[in-house]
């Protein structure tokens, strides 16, 4: 067995739990004795906030996380996306991040999934501030491709 997980959470902190969405209404610590899919309310990306293709990937992938019932439907739209992805970038680190990102969420692992896709936020902010500067091509909107 693994060892447990002890999560704290603050007065009216939510923590989203195989698709439940549990609030504190004090600070309290919850230990976790077994396997569980959950994200803290500070790692979700609400849909405004999706502006970036990998923010927009995060947020897909999110809902794998938070709306069991959407599982199907973002999965399908996360394969969709992918090869889209792919060519919206042609830094190596992003595509190779990209691709870690695609194996994780098909062994089912979400949770290191989207940390994967939160560690590749500052290369991605690095492409986008040469695209401003004019040093390189412009990315293609990922959203028009996914139905956003």
């Amino acid at each position: 067995m693994k060892s447990t997980l002890r999560i704290t959470l603050r007065a009216n902190e939510k923590l989203y739990i195989n698709g439940a969405v549990l609030r504190a209404d004090r600070k309290v610590s919850i230990e976790v004795l077994n396997d569980v899919h959950f994200l803290l309310e500070n790692h979700v990306l609400q849909a405004e906030d999706a502006s970036t293709p990998l923010r927009q990937l995060y947020f897909i992938v999110q809902i794998l996380l938070i709306d069991p019932g959407a599982a199907d439907e973002a999965r399908a739209m996360f394969r969709r996306s992918m090869p889209l992805l792919l060519a919206c970038f042609s830094d190596h680190q992003i595509l190779s991040g990209i691709k870690h990102v695609d194996c994780l969420v098909s062994e089912g692992q979400i949770f290191e999934a989207l940390k994967a896709i939160r560690a590749l936020y500052p290369l991605e902010e690095n492409v986008l501030n040469a695209q401003k500067a004019g040093v390189d091509a412009p990315m293609p909107a990922l959203a028009m491709a996914v139905g956003g």
